[in-house]
């Protein structure tokens, strides 16, 4: 039984595949509609390779521990005993879903237990659910911004009724479905109903409130919906799964638009618009419910919205989700890098999603895009060491981007620890007398197939090597399919579009051998080399695919990669961060007959292929005129950038001098000491020496004190002498109407006199604030050794500088 229950965890909570287990009732033989092509459970395969295996102990024991640190310390768990009476106090963190991060831990925790058995930890998810137990209402409610809520005065997103705020911002069923999640992960990893139980009581309240003829509130940040499959797998109730699809057609008439996607009826809808997390999180609920009703509308619209992202709104490090307004997906081809907003939960939710067109369709190309996202925009989320996140993924930087420990809003870190030991369920897959390899990792792992037991193992460098053995032993010698994905980037075809397409393309093929011959194939038009024959213990499978260095061009009408190229070697994209290239990187140029050399460094960054060329790199002299220098570059996986500091970093690399932005000629001002009254890491971007073209140009870096308000603030430069200067000219950043940052309503230059006191400038006349102009002020000479700006900022919203200049 133990066996049966770690195959159906993996499968109920990840994938909603084509095992339908009850464990309290019992699901019909016409209701069993499911995902055609199931998933090995994660539990089935082992991990022994030097790339992932160290990851996913490291989740364990530093990333979970520090994630439960953080819940405790900032009050989230406080808020479930607050809500069960076990403390005094009403609810008193920032956001309504900060229930959820504990949701998420657990689910990662109850994973991870079966991987790396941890008493201790599993005490502690025993704690925590008895405070979730507590802070249950009778009739199954349960939400701490409500349950604890101050009488009179609850968070401004929880509405008056139980409910009514969930279109826009309360949450309360987001929350559920992470609730969902996390309960039927810890059933299945420890035969324990404690938390499942708590999941049946809110689900039944669910179906007693919502539905037809009963309340008809969408959820404003989709999940529950699979939660709720979920739910329905584990206890055979259909009302559960009825409930979902009635969340999913209640989309299409909600206020917020294309932010929660309601601004079509799911079935309507051919573009990813809106919040990127929402959106993703819904396509893999819709692929739920197609699977488990046959739902083919639901299945043509995600068809089509795939294609969508894939043509047209995926990043090369298969992030998604343009701009942070929003935290959104933006225009067809508006794939901007500076201010690419790439958040780490999107990148989960797009394997999420892609991994099931994958159980439904069998296409190798979405494996090409889940690869793509799962070793750089997903993994990049995370340091090395376990200990510092990202929220955003951006693509280019001058140094304001950093990992931090924690956020206040949590869901990055959280995700992450539920993620990542789920990895290992993503290698294999099966139907009917085939089965799938889609990863390549080294591990061991045994697949049921019908009557039959096949153990595989691979053995493996990838993802720096491109050999890879598979081992098959069959209990009983037996005519099945393996089927080997060819992953599109060892064809020549880094997307499965020509949003992205590589340069002049290498010609080395992919190599199979079975039992040491080499073997003549055919790749089929699903992505994949079928190889059939009785099978016998003992026998191999060799691949040897290209590793090749390539260089990505993108389709011409995404405007922030013209004449620029990406790097890649196998399923890695790379980048050139600061710290191997002389602290600049943004103004190298990789001319198109320069090529790359090789080396593998196990010391640097946990073990990485690092890449080097002899390039250039370009800037301006006093008069302005363009200087083309040789320069050394390295590039290093982008995954593994922001591990050793902040600094300049780039995916994309102009090809010529033309297209590449050269270091501006240095002035008194930008090589000044800056101070702020409110620093943060954006704050050197006020001297760096680049212009805008706009008050919203988000290829130049700005200065931004978001999200204060409502204050005097200022920017102080401190020369290395005295200088003597009689003009100011400052361009403020202004990203309304959305955004938080707006000019200033006033501001003036100030100098230090030699009695070290400040001093106003004399000028004819107060200094305008104006946007999307440079803003200049004359006034008579002085000399001094430093100047400040000041500003006021607005009311209710705040101020960003992209460049201070004194002349």
């Amino acid at each position: 039984m133990k066996k049966l229950s770690l195959i159906v965890l993996f499968i109920v909570l990840y994938w909603s595949t084509a095992y339908a287990c009850n464990h309290s009732g019992h699901i019909s033989a016409e209701d069993k509609k499911d995902y055609p092509i199931q998933p090995v459970a994660f539990t089935s395969v082992k991990f022994s390779d030097s790339f992932w295996a160290p990851r996913i102990r490291i989740n364990q024991d530093v990333t979970i521990p520090i994630a439960l640190g953080h819940c405790y310390n900032t009050g989230r768990v406080d808020n479930f005993k607050k809500a069960g009476g076990l403390m005094p106090g009403y609810f008193g963190t920032q956001l309504t879903f900060d229930d959820t991060d504990i949701y998420k831990i657990i689910e990662g925790a109850s994973y991870s237990i079966q991987m790396f058995p941890n008493k201790e930890l599993e005490s502690r998810m025993d704690t925590l659910i008895y405070y979730i137990q507590k802070a249950q209402e009778p009739d199954g409610y349960l939400f701490t911004a409500r349950t604890a809520g101050e009488p009179g005065n609850l968070h401004e997103w929880v509405g008056e009724k139980r409910w009514e705020k969930d279109p826009e911002l309360s949450h309360e069923l987001y929350n559920c479905g992470h609730l969902y999640e996390a309960a039927v992960a810890h059933y299945q990893a420890t035969g324990k109903r404690t938390l499942l139980d708590v999941a049946i009581k809110s689900a039944d309240l669910l179906v007693k409130d919502f539905g037809p003829g009963k309340l008809a509130y969408e959820p404003g940040h989709q999940i529950v919906e699979m939660g709720l499959a979920k739910m329905y797998r584990v206890t055979g109730k259909k009302e559960y799964l009825d409930l979902a699809k009635y969340f999913l057609d209640l989309k299409g008439h909600g206020k917020s638009g294309e932010y929660s996607q309601t601004h079509k009826p799911v079935i309507e809808q051919d573009e990813a618009v809106g919040h990127a997390v929402r959106a993703a999180y819904m396509y893999s609920g819709m692929a739920d419910v197609a699977a488990l009703t046959g739902n083919e509308a639901y299945l043509r619209a995600i068809d089509k919205i795939w294609d969508n992202v894939v043509t047209k709104k995926l990043y090369i490090t298969g992030g998604i989700g343009a701009t942070g307004h929003g935290e959104a997906f933006g225009a067809n081809y508006e794939l901007p890098n500076m201010s690419a907003y790439c958040e780490t939960c999107a990148a989960i939710a797009n394997v999420y999603w892609n991994h099931r067109l994958f159980l439904l369709h069998g296409d190798s190309k979405y494996y090409d895009v889940l690869e793509r996202t799962l070793y750089n925009g997903l993994i990049s989320g995370l340091n090395l060491e376990g200990n510092r996140f990202f929220y955003p993924n951006p693509l280019e930087s001058v140094g304001q981007h950093g990992r931090s420990e924690w956020f206040g809003c949590a869901c990055c870190p959280s995700n992450v620890c539920r993620f990542m030991p789920s990895i290992p369920g993503y290698v294999y897959a099966k139907k009917d007398n085939k089965i799938y390899v889609n990863l390549f990792v080294e591990s061991d792992s045994d697949i049921e197939l019908g009557k039959n037991k096949i153990n595989l193992s691979q053995k493996t460098g990838y993802p720096w090597d491109g050999n890879i053995a598979i081992n098959i032993n069959p209990a009983k010698s037996e005519k099945f399919e393996i089927l080997v994905r060819i992953p599109g980037w060892a064809l020549n075809k880094p997307v499965p579009s020509d949003l992205y397409t590589y340069l002049n393309p290498k010609k080395e093929t992919v190599k199979i051998k079975i039992n040491g011959k080499e073997v003549n194939y055919t790749i089929g038009s699903d992505g994949y080399v079928a190889l059939s024959r009785k099978w016998e213990k003992g026998d191999k499978i060799e691949v040897s695919f290209p590793m090749d260095i390539h260089k990505d061009v993108a389709n011409e009408k995404v405007e922030d990669d013209r004449g620029k190229v990406a790097i890649e070697r196998g399923p890695i994209v790379y980048c050139l961060e600061w710290v191997d290239n002389q602290d600049r990187v943004l103004n190298a140029v990789l001319e198109d007959n320069v090529t790359f050399s090789e080396s593998y460094q196990p010391k640097e960054l946990s073990g990485i292929v690092k890449l080097e060329a002899n390039a250039k790199s370009a800037s301006r002299d006093k008069n302005n005129n363009v200087i083309v220098e040789n320069k050394h570059l390295t590039a290093i996986p982008y995954y593994a950038w922001a591990n050793r500091g902040s600094g300049e970093m780039a995916v994309w690399i102009p090809r010529t001098v033309e297209s590449t932005r050269p270091l501006p000629p240095p002035t008194f001002c930008t090589s000044a000491k800056v101070t702020v009254s409110s620093p943060n890491k954006s704050m050197s971007s006020v001297n760096d020496g680049y212009w805008p073209k706009n008050s919203n140009d988000r290829h130049v870096p700005f200065f931004t004190l978001w999200p204060k308000n409502n204050s005097l603030e200022w920017i102080v430069y401190d020369f290395d002498k005295p200088e003597t200067f009689s003009t100011a000219s400052v361009f403020w950043y202004d990203d309304g109407p959305w955004g938080g940052c707006r000019i200033p309503l006033s501001w003036n230059v100030q100098y230090k006199d030699q009695n070290g006191e400040w001093k106003d400038v004399k000028t004819k006349a107060q200094p305008k604030s104006e946007k999307d102009v440079l803003n200049k002020v004359e006034f008579e000479t002085v000399t001094s050794q430093s100047v400040r700006l000041q500003f006021q900022l607005p009311a209710e919203e705040s101020t960003g500088i992209y460049e201070f200049e004194v002349k």
